[in-house]
């Protein structure tokens, strides 16, 4: 009966004056949302330490002027404590998504850095910063698109020190199969589905011959199930000479864990700085989103007192967030661009006086007005009611930011799970 009355409905469009523009009008794919879907979501919010609070209040500030779909639970945590307190644990835990201003770890003595705790403990075992030039912001180089992925739970963060006898120390650095082949696959599937032409690792296996040689093996072995993607190697001091001067030639860069910290920042500093550069760290279960690159502006003493910081980056992050929170509208997305026209601005002539100023009541209500146009744009384009509120995407309308999509773990999920 269900076939006949298609029969019939398919000869009635076809000889309908109009069927052109019947046909042309209805959506390739249909969004079928999961129960729940669209509800507001809790994020797990660590203001952190120095321009910290700074930062993550402007983000506030956005995300309540647009409307985001998410409700923080925010949480007091500093670089000075012992280890990260259990009830925040347990409420990324619940939450499986963070946001995080940075935290200042002490220089020598015995407190361990709760940035690497925060990683081992939810095993946050890729780090993904996106260094790229933003429209209106000079810098030396142009197209520079490059993405460092680096692997976030051993190497020489392992922690793994003792003093011998008085006057040497030994620190272990640990490099093992499992986590190498890991955190290659992560970076080939990123680059997979992005579109990325290229992956390099970056390795010192000419002196390490067995610690980072494993590594390098680890990434060739990867690398031979995705043939349409080119594979190089790079020694990490060449790596650093080439980046300073010719950085548009890399792509995709798979690191071990202190190779990559020194690559991304330098790459976020060629970019533009690492104020505008995002970031986050993900697992299999959960996702901390912070400022991709943070050298030097974290304690800077200087941009507090002045309450004077570049929320840029925290901005595109959140964006990451929300896309990660499956909440990839069309509003999100012209705001995201929007951020972005507005990174340029103030970093030319505001240097961010975004906290303490009017201007970021006036920033905010202008990307609130943004939100309702885009969102009255794309109802427009689906033809869809204008009391109805913000439909999502199909289930393979992948949003991208800069034509990058972050996570490539969490964009498979939607891709190939959506009809569960």
């Amino acid at each position: 009966m269900s076939h006949r009355s298609f029969s019939v409905l398919k000869r009635v469009i076809t000889h309908h004056p109009n069927s052109s523009h019947l046909l042309s009008s209805q959506r390739s794919v249909t969004y079928m949302p999961r129960p729940g879907d669209g509800a507001p979501r809790p994020v797990t919010l660590i203001p952190g330490d120095g321009i910290g609070p700074l930062v993550t209040g402007a983000v506030e500030q956005v995300m309540e002027a647009m409307h985001a779909p998410v409700h923080f639970e925010k949480y007091e945590v500093h670089g000075n404590m012992k280890q990260v307190p259990q009830e925040v644990l347990d409420s990324i835990r619940k939450n499986k998504v963070c946001l995080k201003g940075g935290l200042r770890t002490p220089v020598g003595g015995g407190v361990s850095s709760l940035n690497v705790q925060l990683r081992k403990e939810l095993d946050l075992y890729a780090s993904l910063v996106n260094c790229f030039n933003l429209p209106g912001l000079p810098t030396r180089h142009e197209n520079v698109d490059i993405v460092v992925i680096r692997e976030n739970t051993e190497g020489e963060y392992s922690g793994l020190e003792h003093e011998v006898v008085p006057g040497v120390v030994e620190s272990l650095k640990v490099i093992t199969k499992f986590c190498s082949e890991r955190i290659a696959k992560y970076a080939f599937e990123y680059a997979y589905i992005n579109s990325r032409k290229k992956v390099t690792a970056v390795h010192k296996a000419n002196i390490m011959k067995l610690a980072d040689g494993l590594f390098l093996e680890s990434c060739r072995e990867v690398a031979t199930k995705y043939p349409g993607i080119k594979f190089n190697e790079i020694i990490v001091d060449n790596c650093c000479m080439q980046l300073v001067s010719k950085p548009e030639q890399f792509d995709v860069m798979v690191t071990p864990n202190l190779y990559g910290n020194l690559v991304a920042n330098t790459a976020a500093g060629i970019a533009g700085g690492t104020g505008v550069m995002p970031g986050g760290n993900v697992g299999a279960d959960y996702a901390v989103f912070e400022q991709g690159a943070s050298a030097g502006n974290v304690g800077n003493t200087n941009l507090v007192e002045q309450k004077r910081a570049n929320p840029i980056a925290l901005l595109l992050s959140s964006a990451m967030m929300l896309r990660h929170l499956q909440f990839p509208s069309f509003a999100d997305r012209r705001a995201t661009k929007f951020v972005g026209q507005l990174s340029s601005l103030a970093a030319r002539e505001l240097m961010f006086f975004f906290f303490t100023s009017p201007r970021a009541v006036k920033m905010a209500r202008g990307i609130e007005s943004l939100a309702r146009r885009a969102r009255a744009v794309h109802k427009s384009d689906f033809n869809e009611p204008s009391g109805q509120a913000n439909e999502p995407p199909g289930p393979f309308d992948i949003p991208t930011f800069s034509g990058t999509s972050f996570f490539p773990r969490n964009l498979l999920y939607t891709r190939y799970h959506e009809s569960d």
